[in-house]
């Protein structure tokens, strides 16, 4: 649907052939003047759909009057996105950045200075899991730990010591003077849509407890509504040290934040971190957009309702399409359907069926739409679903018989 190609974009995106006009609530206009319903949502980012007229209206305000200042000087903004952030979480102590990657470098300087300003320079080394994806920066790579995403940048990072998801022996094993803390997150979305049960959270909880560590939550993708919660590790029972947050923050503009207690960011001291851009006015602008919107009366049940009748239209289909499709993985709204076709042929069906959808780990397709979706909306979808599997079920007949 592009008039030409973009040859002088870096070419590490494998781009479809599809651009955007704009967009409303859970729906995008391309370029053609076809709409398409938004199961994407940026991954995981466009929380509050496209163009919500409060965010729009809080950006509007903003960019009449600061763009940019230094972290030089104080940001009243910034001091109340901070607050609110801390008062609704268990933390004391907030760093906005600007990305996911950039608040895991963030979370893994603050365990590695947490050790070193109590006398402990050698804790540096933190725990990861199979399956994880913490960034695209080399220590969050490092701390991923996944070949495709390690290979041609030399030696990875040191200090990262990766086991099985929900393999606590594993956990004991690699444990020892070196280690710092543990790094997980509460659900797998680019490992596709994987949980750990809950109780080897709570015992990572008490593992920590006992041996001095950190424990540190990734919530970049699961954090901001997307599970159902504010935060997912609310579900689980299970507070940690150190939490980062991205994606949803800025309901499609630009912020990471690193969460931590006061005794978890003991060591991060003037001049110990920093960022040009991190907490910059619009950001910061648009994520308290997001907390009005998001700390209304009522507006986590609608998405845990949401969740359910999309789950339960999603469980009919794989009911009368086995052979495309065999489950349903997730968590509020950040919901997995595990293909029995290539999960890329699944992706192409659905787009072909004008619904945005994007893969994951173990052969999943990742369905993200908007906190905000109706039930129409999700009738609507689940529709383009039954649609695109009919489809490549007749594609199977078809080569069956050639």
């Amino acid at each position: 649907m592009t008039t030409s190609a973009a040859p002088h974009l870096l070419p590490v995106f494998a781009r479809i052939d599809l651009s955007f006009d704009r967009g409303e609530g859970c729906w995008l206009v391309a370029t053609n003047g076809e709409r398409y319903l938004d199961f994407t949502s940026g991954v995981a980012v466009n929380a509050l759909g496209h163009c919500h007229p409060h965010l729009v209206a809080a950006l509007q305000a903003q960019a009449t009057k600061l763009w940019h200042m230094s972290n030089l000087f104080q940001s009243p903004d910034g001091e109340r996105l901070a607050a609110r952030l801390c008062e609704l979480s268990f933390a004391d102590f907030v760093f906005f950045a600007n990305s996911g990657a950039e608040a895991m470098e963030c979370a893994i300087k603050v365990t590695r200075r947490h050790h070193a300003a109590k006398g402990h320079p050698e804790r540096y080394r933190i725990v990861t899991f199979e399956g994880a994806f913490h960034g695209r920066t080399l220590a969050t790579l490092a701390a991923t730990g996944s070949a495709k995403y390690l290979e041609g940048f030399g030696p990875p990072m040191d200090g990262f010591d990766q086991v099985p998801l929900g393999d606590l022996d594993a956990v004991k094993k690699v444990i020892g003077p070196q280690t710092a803390g543990i790094l997980i997150e509460p659900l797998q979305g680019e490992g596709g849509v994987r949980a750990a049960p809950q109780a080897f959270f709570k015992a990572l909880r008490q593992l920590c407890d006992e041996r001095g560590l950190l424990l540190v939550f990734d919530e970049v993708q699961t954090g901001i509504g997307r599970t159902g919660e504010l935060f997912a590790h609310r579900r689980l029972g299970v507070t940690p040290d150190v939490m980062s947050l991205a994606k949803a923050l800025g309901g499609g503009f630009p912020i990471g934040a690193c969460l931590a207690t006061a005794n978890a960011a003991a060591g991060m001291t003037p001049g110990s971190h920093g960022s040009t851009f991190g907490g910059n006015p619009l950001a910061v602008a648009a994520a308290n957009a997001v907390l009005d919107v998001m700390l209304k009366p009522g507006f986590f049940e609608h998405v845990q309702r949401m969740s359910l009748l999309l789950k339960q239209k999603l469980a009919s289909v794989i009911d009368r399409h086995p052979q495309v499709v065999s489950e349903v993985r997730g968590e509020g709204l950040l919901i997995g359907v595990k293909a029995v076709v290539p999960s890329t042929d699944l992706v192409t069906a659905l787009r072909e069926q004008k619904l945005l959808t994007v893969g994951a780990g173990e052969n999943v397709v990742r369905l993200l739409p908007p906190l905000i979706v109706n039930e129409a909306e999700i009738e609507e979808a689940v529709a383009r679903l039954e649609r695109a599997c009919v489809k490549l079920s007749a594609n199977q007949t078809k080569q069956a018989a050639s």
